[in-house]
Protein backbone atom coordinates (compact mmCIF):
# COMPACT_ATOMS: atom_id res chain seq x y z
CA UNK A 1 0.00 0.00 0.00
CA UNK A 2 1.05 3.66 -1.43
CA UNK A 3 2.33 5.63 1.75
CA UNK A 4 0.72 9.03 1.65
CA UNK A 5 2.05 12.60 3.44
CA UNK A 6 -1.43 13.68 5.28
CA UNK A 7 0.11 14.94 8.62
CA UNK A 8 -0.33 18.27 7.74
CA UNK A 9 -3.78 17.20 5.81
CA UNK A 10 -5.53 15.51 9.57
CA UNK A 11 -4.12 18.79 11.31
CA UNK A 12 -5.85 21.25 9.17
CA UNK A 13 -8.58 19.38 9.40
CA UNK A 14 -8.92 19.35 13.27
CA UNK A 15 -8.39 22.92 12.95
CA UNK A 16 -11.90 23.07 10.77
CA UNK A 17 -13.82 21.27 12.95
CA UNK A 18 -12.97 23.09 15.77
CA UNK A 19 -13.46 26.41 13.91
CA UNK A 20 -17.08 25.01 13.04
CA UNK A 21 -17.97 23.69 17.03
CA UNK A 22 -17.32 26.62 17.96
CA UNK A 23 -19.71 28.90 15.72
CA UNK A 24 -22.01 25.98 16.14
CA UNK A 25 -21.28 25.88 20.17
CA UNK A 26 -20.78 22.21 19.86
CA UNK A 27 -17.31 22.57 22.02
CA UNK A 28 -18.65 21.04 24.74
CA UNK A 29 -20.39 17.94 23.81
CA UNK A 30 -20.16 15.01 25.66
CA UNK A 31 -18.16 12.48 23.67
CA UNK A 32 -19.94 10.30 20.87
CA UNK A 33 -22.00 11.51 18.20
CA UNK A 34 -25.55 13.07 19.62
CA UNK A 35 -27.40 12.97 15.76
CA UNK A 36 -29.92 10.55 14.75
CA UNK A 37 -28.54 8.07 11.71
CA UNK A 38 -30.18 7.94 8.05
CA UNK A 39 -29.26 4.69 7.76
CA UNK A 40 -31.20 3.31 10.85
CA UNK A 41 -34.13 5.90 10.16
CA UNK A 42 -34.20 3.85 6.37
CA UNK A 43 -34.25 0.61 8.12
CA UNK A 44 -37.16 1.89 10.21
CA UNK A 45 -39.26 2.91 8.04
CA UNK A 46 -39.03 0.04 5.92
CA UNK A 47 -40.43 -2.05 8.75
CA UNK A 48 -43.04 0.37 9.00
CA UNK A 49 -43.72 -0.16 5.61
CA UNK A 50 -44.39 -3.89 6.10
CA UNK A 51 -46.20 -3.08 9.33
CA UNK A 52 -48.86 -0.89 7.12
CA UNK A 53 -49.12 -3.09 4.33
CA UNK A 54 -48.05 -6.66 5.44
CA UNK A 55 -48.81 -8.18 2.42
CA UNK A 56 -48.04 -5.51 -0.64
CA UNK A 57 -44.94 -4.34 1.75
CA UNK A 58 -43.59 -7.11 3.73
CA UNK A 59 -41.55 -9.91 4.14
CA UNK A 60 -42.16 -12.16 0.37
CA UNK A 61 -42.73 -15.54 2.44
CA UNK A 62 -45.30 -14.17 4.99
CA UNK A 63 -48.71 -15.51 4.64
CA UNK A 64 -52.02 -14.41 6.07
CA UNK A 65 -52.28 -16.26 8.81
CA UNK A 66 -48.83 -14.82 10.16
CA UNK A 67 -49.97 -11.21 9.97
CA UNK A 68 -50.64 -10.17 13.23
CA UNK A 69 -47.63 -12.25 14.49
CA UNK A 70 -45.31 -10.07 11.93
CA UNK A 71 -47.29 -6.81 12.38
CA UNK A 72 -46.82 -7.03 16.08
CA UNK A 73 -43.29 -8.32 15.84
CA UNK A 74 -42.02 -5.93 13.27
CA UNK A 75 -43.78 -2.91 15.49
CA UNK A 76 -42.20 -3.91 18.06
CA UNK A 77 -38.76 -3.57 16.66
CA UNK A 78 -39.54 -0.35 14.65
CA UNK A 79 -40.84 1.49 17.71
CA UNK A 80 -37.96 0.86 19.61
CA UNK A 81 -35.61 1.91 17.14
CA UNK A 82 -37.75 4.70 16.57
CA UNK A 83 -37.59 5.65 20.59
CA UNK A 84 -33.60 5.54 20.31
CA UNK A 85 -33.98 7.91 17.42
CA UNK A 86 -35.97 9.74 19.16
CA UNK A 87 -33.41 10.56 22.01
CA UNK A 88 -30.76 11.27 19.82
CA UNK A 89 -32.81 14.22 18.44
CA UNK A 90 -33.68 14.96 22.00
CA UNK A 91 -30.29 15.05 23.14
CA UNK A 92 -29.62 17.29 20.39
CA UNK A 93 -31.72 19.36 21.22
CA UNK A 94 -30.03 19.74 24.77
CA UNK A 95 -27.01 21.27 23.92
CA UNK A 96 -28.92 24.34 23.12
CA UNK A 97 -31.04 23.93 26.14
CA UNK A 98 -29.98 23.21 29.77
CA UNK A 99 -33.56 22.64 30.83
CA UNK A 100 -33.44 19.31 29.17
CA UNK A 101 -32.58 16.81 31.60
CA UNK A 102 -32.05 13.15 30.49
CA UNK A 103 -35.05 12.16 32.46
CA UNK A 104 -37.25 14.62 30.49
CA UNK A 105 -35.42 12.90 26.96
CA UNK A 106 -36.33 10.15 27.94
CA UNK A 107 -39.55 10.57 28.75
CA UNK A 108 -40.71 13.00 25.95
CA UNK A 109 -39.29 10.49 23.44
CA UNK A 110 -41.37 7.45 24.77
CA UNK A 111 -44.25 9.15 24.85
CA UNK A 112 -44.00 10.50 21.56
CA UNK A 113 -43.58 7.17 19.77
CA UNK A 114 -46.32 5.72 21.99
CA UNK A 115 -48.40 8.51 20.27
CA UNK A 116 -46.99 7.70 16.97
CA UNK A 117 -47.87 4.35 17.24
CA UNK A 118 -51.43 5.48 18.23
CA UNK A 119 -51.28 6.85 14.98
CA UNK A 120 -50.80 4.30 12.59
CA UNK A 121 -53.98 2.82 11.51
CA UNK A 122 -55.31 6.65 10.74
CA UNK A 123 -51.86 6.84 8.92
CA UNK A 124 -53.15 3.40 6.98
CA UNK A 125 -56.69 4.49 6.55
CA UNK A 126 -54.97 7.81 4.72
CA UNK A 127 -52.98 6.13 2.36
CA UNK A 128 -55.58 3.44 1.18
CA UNK A 129 -57.89 6.58 0.01
CA UNK A 130 -54.26 8.02 -1.26
CA UNK A 131 -54.25 4.00 -3.27
CA UNK A 132 -57.42 4.25 -4.32
CA UNK A 133 -57.57 8.17 -5.61
CA UNK A 134 -54.34 7.49 -7.92
CA UNK A 135 -56.32 4.27 -9.15
CA UNK A 136 -59.50 5.61 -10.15
CA UNK A 137 -57.74 9.18 -11.16
CA UNK A 138 -55.40 7.46 -13.67
CA UNK A 139 -56.87 5.21 -16.65
CA UNK A 140 -53.28 3.53 -16.64
CA UNK A 141 -53.48 2.34 -13.34
CA UNK A 142 -54.05 -1.49 -14.34
CA UNK A 143 -54.82 -2.63 -10.13
CA UNK A 144 -54.68 -0.91 -6.66
CA UNK A 145 -51.54 -3.02 -5.77
CA UNK A 146 -50.06 -1.71 -9.21
CA UNK A 147 -50.56 2.09 -7.72
CA UNK A 148 -49.07 1.04 -4.20
CA UNK A 149 -45.69 -0.38 -5.18
CA UNK A 150 -45.35 1.12 -8.26
CA UNK A 151 -46.27 4.67 -8.44
CA UNK A 152 -43.67 7.15 -6.76
CA UNK A 153 -46.43 9.26 -5.44
CA UNK A 154 -47.79 6.83 -3.44
CA UNK A 155 -44.06 6.00 -1.80
CA UNK A 156 -43.59 9.88 -1.75
CA UNK A 157 -47.03 10.09 0.85
CA UNK A 158 -46.43 6.67 2.72
CA UNK A 159 -43.19 8.60 4.01
CA UNK A 160 -45.04 12.24 4.10
CA UNK A 161 -47.46 10.32 6.02
CA UNK A 162 -45.52 9.00 8.71
CA UNK A 163 -42.73 11.90 9.14
CA UNK A 164 -45.94 14.38 9.18
CA UNK A 165 -47.26 12.52 12.76
CA UNK A 166 -43.34 12.72 13.76
CA UNK A 167 -43.04 16.52 12.81
CA UNK A 168 -46.12 16.95 15.17
CA UNK A 169 -44.80 14.90 17.87
CA UNK A 170 -41.93 17.74 17.98
CA UNK A 171 -39.40 15.87 16.25
CA UNK A 172 -38.75 17.56 13.37
CA UNK A 173 -35.59 16.03 12.84
CA UNK A 174 -36.37 12.71 12.20
CA UNK A 175 -39.61 13.79 9.95
CA UNK A 176 -36.95 15.28 7.64
CA UNK A 177 -34.69 12.54 7.47
CA UNK A 178 -37.81 10.15 6.53
CA UNK A 179 -38.94 13.40 4.33
CA UNK A 180 -35.74 13.27 2.36
CA UNK A 181 -35.44 10.12 1.74
CA UNK A 182 -38.28 10.06 -0.38
CA UNK A 183 -37.20 13.08 -2.34
CA UNK A 184 -34.23 11.29 -2.97
CA UNK A 185 -35.58 8.82 -3.99
CA UNK A 186 -38.85 10.07 -6.23
CA UNK A 187 -37.88 13.54 -7.04
CA UNK A 188 -41.28 14.56 -5.14
CA UNK A 189 -40.12 17.33 -2.33
CA UNK A 190 -42.97 17.13 0.47
CA UNK A 191 -41.91 19.62 3.56
CA UNK A 192 -42.62 17.34 6.78
CA UNK A 193 -44.99 20.15 8.21
CA UNK A 194 -47.43 20.47 5.11
CA UNK A 195 -51.38 18.97 6.11
CA UNK A 196 -52.54 16.82 3.21
CA UNK A 197 -56.14 15.67 3.04
CA UNK A 198 -57.46 12.11 2.35
CA UNK A 199 -57.09 11.07 -1.04
CA UNK A 200 -54.33 13.05 -2.52
CA UNK A 201 -52.92 12.09 -5.64
CA UNK A 202 -49.78 12.70 -7.09
CA UNK A 203 -49.21 11.98 -11.37
CA UNK A 204 -46.17 11.12 -12.36
CA UNK A 205 -44.62 13.18 -9.54
CA UNK A 206 -41.00 13.94 -10.47
CA UNK A 207 -40.41 17.63 -9.62
CA UNK A 208 -43.28 18.60 -7.17
CA UNK A 209 -42.40 20.98 -4.15
CA UNK A 210 -44.86 21.10 -1.39
CA UNK A 211 -43.93 23.63 1.24
CA UNK A 212 -43.87 23.49 4.91
CA UNK A 213 -46.79 25.72 5.92
CA UNK A 214 -49.33 24.66 2.75
CA UNK A 215 -52.60 23.48 3.44
CA UNK A 216 -54.46 20.53 0.90
CA UNK A 217 -57.76 20.32 1.56
CA UNK A 218 -59.40 16.63 0.55
CA UNK A 219 -58.86 14.55 -3.18
CA UNK A 220 -56.64 17.13 -4.58
CA UNK A 221 -54.70 16.35 -7.69
CA UNK A 222 -51.34 17.52 -8.38
CA UNK A 223 -49.29 16.35 -11.49
CA UNK A 224 -45.25 16.41 -12.33
CA UNK A 225 -43.09 19.81 -11.52
CA UNK A 226 -45.79 21.96 -9.48
CA UNK A 227 -44.81 24.46 -7.04
CA UNK A 228 -46.78 25.11 -3.85
CA UNK A 229 -44.07 27.68 -2.62
CA UNK A 230 -43.40 30.80 -0.72
CA UNK A 231 -43.48 33.78 -2.10
CA UNK A 232 -40.97 35.49 -0.15
CA UNK A 233 -39.16 35.15 2.95
CA UNK A 234 -39.55 38.40 5.60
CA UNK A 235 -36.65 38.84 7.55
CA UNK A 236 -36.26 39.77 11.14
CA UNK A 237 -33.98 42.71 12.91
CA UNK A 238 -30.69 40.70 12.05
CA UNK A 239 -31.72 40.18 8.13
CA UNK A 240 -32.39 35.84 8.84
CA UNK A 241 -35.37 34.70 7.35
CA UNK A 242 -38.31 34.59 10.19
CA UNK A 243 -39.27 30.87 10.70
CA UNK A 244 -42.52 29.37 11.34
CA UNK A 245 -44.86 32.27 9.20
CA UNK A 246 -47.98 30.73 6.92
CA UNK A 247 -46.11 31.30 3.47
CA UNK A 248 -47.06 28.84 1.66
CA UNK A 249 -50.59 27.63 -0.19
CA UNK A 250 -54.31 26.97 0.76
CA UNK A 251 -55.73 24.07 -1.38
CA UNK A 252 -59.13 23.38 -0.97
CA UNK A 253 -60.92 20.48 -1.69
CA UNK A 254 -61.65 18.93 -5.31
CA UNK A 255 -58.82 21.17 -6.82
CA UNK A 256 -56.61 19.79 -9.87
CA UNK A 257 -53.43 21.11 -10.26
CA UNK A 258 -51.73 20.63 -13.81
CA UNK A 259 -47.86 20.17 -14.73
CA UNK A 260 -45.35 23.32 -14.40
CA UNK A 261 -48.04 25.29 -12.57
CA UNK A 262 -46.57 27.56 -9.69
CA UNK A 263 -48.35 28.70 -6.67
CA UNK A 264 -46.79 31.03 -4.26
CA UNK A 265 -47.26 32.65 -1.16
CA UNK A 266 -50.50 32.44 1.52
CA UNK A 267 -53.00 32.27 -1.31
CA UNK A 268 -56.24 30.19 -1.10
CA UNK A 269 -57.16 28.12 -4.13
CA UNK A 270 -61.32 27.74 -4.25
CA UNK A 271 -62.63 24.67 -3.70
CA UNK A 272 -63.42 22.69 -7.39
CA UNK A 273 -61.15 24.63 -9.29
CA UNK A 274 -59.16 23.56 -12.39
CA UNK A 275 -55.19 25.25 -12.54
CA UNK A 276 -53.57 24.77 -15.83
CA UNK A 277 -50.43 23.77 -16.66
CA UNK A 278 -47.18 26.29 -16.63
CA UNK A 279 -49.66 28.93 -14.56
CA UNK A 280 -48.00 31.14 -11.91
CA UNK A 281 -50.19 32.12 -9.31
CA UNK A 282 -49.20 34.96 -5.96
CA UNK A 283 -53.04 35.54 -5.82
CA UNK A 284 -56.45 34.16 -4.66
CA UNK A 285 -58.67 31.83 -6.96
CA UNK A 286 -62.14 31.99 -5.97
CA UNK A 287 -63.67 28.63 -5.48
CA UNK A 288 -64.31 26.55 -8.95
CA UNK A 289 -62.26 28.53 -11.08
CA UNK A 290 -60.56 27.44 -14.36
CA UNK A 291 -57.23 29.19 -14.50
CA UNK A 292 -55.09 29.06 -17.59
CA UNK A 293 -52.18 30.38 -19.66
CA UNK A 294 -53.87 33.62 -21.96
CA UNK A 295 -53.09 32.90 -25.16
CA UNK A 296 -50.70 35.88 -26.66
CA UNK A 297 -53.13 37.56 -28.71
CA UNK A 298 -51.77 41.40 -30.92
CA UNK A 299 -54.35 44.03 -31.19
CA UNK A 300 -53.71 47.42 -33.51
CA UNK A 301 -50.94 49.20 -31.55
CA UNK A 302 -50.03 46.88 -29.01
CA UNK A 303 -47.72 44.19 -28.71
CA UNK A 304 -48.47 40.66 -27.57
CA UNK A 305 -49.78 39.87 -24.06
CA UNK A 306 -50.00 37.56 -21.66
CA UNK A 307 -51.33 36.40 -18.50
CA UNK A 308 -54.03 33.97 -16.91
CA UNK A 309 -57.68 33.52 -17.75
CA UNK A 310 -60.36 33.50 -14.56
CA UNK A 311 -63.28 31.56 -15.94
CA UNK A 312 -65.51 30.62 -13.47
CA UNK A 313 -67.05 26.84 -14.50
Amino acid sequence: MAAFDIDDIVSSLHAARLRWRDGQRRLLEPGGRDLPSRERLADIVVQLKGVLFPMRLGPLDLHQQGENYYVGHTLTSALNGLAEQARLEWRYKARHDAAITAALIDERAHSAIQQFAAKLPQIRDLLDQDVLAAYQGDPAAGSVDEVLICYPGIHAMIHHRIAHELYRLELPLLARIIAEQAHSETGIDIHPGAQIGAGFFIDHGTGVVIGETAILGQRVRVYQAVTLGAKRFPADDDGHPRKGLARHPIVEDNVVIYAGATILGRVTIGEGSVIGGNVWLTQDVPPFSNITQARSRTEAGSPPVSGCDNERS
